[in-house]
């Protein structure tokens, strides 16, 4: 008995100025392709069961185009395989606030797709000895995640966020209305847990994922690569899960435009023409170019005065060229000074700082450091000696004698 779980389409998802010729916006149209593909690969595989884990769109009130697209992908889909069982659950995204807006995924139930998004429902498919308690993301109270006793196998399809699973980048952004604990999730209890809305995908437990989402559509999609990289995941993709036998696999999708996060550059020491080099390096050396692609560059220890004197006219021809170009700027780490004795609690003196402050300080490159960290030292030195002379003398004068007797 095999399922195929994929999750968190976000069908509609805008991002960046760009068009297509036909006016639709760039981005939006990635993501269509994307499911598109996905869709001919579920096709491929032939299962016996779809699994949709939530987010289908990307607003509750998405463009009538998107919805037409869905609609014929799911059709296609309902077309090609009319024995397969296809659920679908509304994630965070699908699900209006107000309880007397309709849910647009009911519009899917004219294909035979079994649609749950206003409460937890278990459905029993018999001739597959099937149960799968499908659990929308909507609020309010929800029933005992428990199997159907009796049943060969049990499938829970949930959309939400599991306790303790979100990593640093994405604890801020979109989180679900729907929070649920190990225990409660209790997946030792399942055939199989499919999980959405989480975008990238992810082991909970040996038969528990996050499918990940079909396409780069967070607010953070740099986190989502910079996970997937430590992870060693091919991107983007699709699960297909054997019941009977345990086996499991995970699809990669091609991507219908490729995200390249380039190597930082660390502008420390550097004036602003070398910043320029440096960048215009990375771009030239950069791995399939970066026309048509959405690309970072981070360049780190880059002052603010030093970011205006950038070339900024090669920047915007950067982004002229790629779908979408972000040079990330990051200001020096601001670290609190400490006394060379690092005894805690001592303040720095004020000729530490000068000193901190002048080897630290972005200069041109025919200036010597050295040199100009004994210049300011004796300049403050002497600044310090001419307000002691000052200090002395007016003591004197208020003490009633002559500055020259102090």
């Amino acid at each position: 008995m095999r399922l195929v779980h994929l999750s968190d389409l976000h069908l509609g998802f805008r991002q960046y100025q760009r068009l297509t010729p036909a006016g639709i916006n760039q981005r939006e149209a990635d993501v269509a392709t994307s499911f598109r593909r996905a869709i001919d690969r579920v096709i491929e595989l032939a299962p016996d069961v779809v699994l949709i884990a939530g987010d289908v769109f990307h607003t509750v009130r998405p463009t009538n185009p998107a919805i037409l697209f869905a609609f014929r992908q799911f059709a296609h889909l309902r077309q090609q395989l009319p024995d397969t069982r296809v659920v679908m659950i509304a994630g965070n995204h699908d699900t209006p606030r107000s309880t007397e807006t309709g849910c647009i995924l009911r519009l899917f139930t004219q294909l035979g797709i079994d649609v749950i998004d206003d409460g937890p429902q278990r459905l029993s498919i018999p001739e597959l000895e099937l149960s799968i308690l499908a659990v929308p993301d909507v609020p309010g109270t929800r029933p005992a995640l428990r199997p159907e006793p009796g049943v060969r196998y049990n499938v829970l399809l949930l959309h939400g966020e599991v306790e303790g699973m979100l990593p640093a980048h994405a604890m801020t952004v979109d989180r679900a209305a729907l929070e649920i604990s190990h225990e409660e999730l209790g997946a030792e209890r399942w055939d199989y847990v499919a999980l959405g809305h989480y975008h990238v995908y992810r082991e909970i437990a040996p038969n528990a994922y996050y499918a990940g989402s079909i396409d780069y559509t967070s607010a953070n999609a740099w986190g989502e690569v910079y996970e997937q990289r430590v992870a060693k995941i091919p991107g983007k993709g699709i699960i297909e899960r054997d019941l009977a036998t345990g086996r499991h696999e995970f699809h990669p999708l091609p991507p219908s435009r490729e995200l390249l996060d380039l190597i930082p550059i660390s502008a420390a020491g550097l004036n602003a023409a070398d910043v320029d080099a440096a960048i215009r390096d990375a771009i030239e050396t950069a791995p399939g170019g970066i026309d048509d692609r959405i690309v970072r560059l981070i360049v780190r220890d880059v002052p603010r005065h030093l970011v205006r004197e950038l070339d900024h006219k090669a920047v915007r021809e950067y982004q002229r060229r790629a779908l979408h170009f972000l040079l990330d700027t990051r200001r020096p780490d601001v670290t609190r000074a400490s006394a060379i004795s690092g005894s805690p609690g001592k303040r720095p003196s004020l000729a530490d700082l000068v000193r901190g402050t002048l080897q630290g300080r972005v200069i041109d490159a025919d200036v010597n450091r050295e040199t100009l960290v004994s210049l300011g030292l004796h300049y403050l030195e002497e600044a310090e000696r001419l307000a002691s002379v000052d200090a002395e003398g007016a003591a004197a004068v208020a003490a009633g004698r002559s500055p020259d007797d102090a």
